[in-house]
């Protein structure tokens, strides 16, 4: 039941992804769009693009989704590679404790830099 429950999430957060990397792309695309009818500067990677759109508590949320739904995809979907290879009970949940650990790591870390750069103050 529990390996249901997570193979459930691991769908779950593919369509999130799917959602999200298609809104980002949209967004990075729109912009190069608008400043080639002069409409605005067109980079969307330009430094400057980039942290204004950082200071919005709108993407800011965004960012921690994707990378929430990110991390939790990619390490399930290699935990149960893993898990393909008939280990032993022990170095199974061995291998399910250092994703875990790494993935709560990683989200914490990267949501520290999400909000840490939404709350900077603009330099004048």
């Amino acid at each position: 039941m529990r390996e249901s429950k997570l193979w459930f999430w691991h769908i779950i957060t593919a369509v999130i992804i799917l959602v999200l990397l298609g809104v980002h792309m949209f967004i990075m695309h729109l912009a190069a769009i608008m400043g080639a009818l002069g409409l605005g500067s067109g980079h969307a990677t330009a430094s400057d693009v980039v942290f204004q759109r950082s200071q919005q508590g709108l993407f800011m949320v965004t960012y921690i989704i994707l990378l929430g739904a990110a991390l939790f995809h990619g390490l399930y979907g290699l935990r149960s590679m893993l898990y393909e290879l008939s280990l032993s009970k022990a170095v199974e949940k061995a291998i399910g404790m250092v994703c875990a650990l790494a993935g709560v790591g990683l989200f914490i870390y990267g949501s520290y830099a999400a909000v840490i750069v939404f709350t900077m103050e603009v330099a004048q």
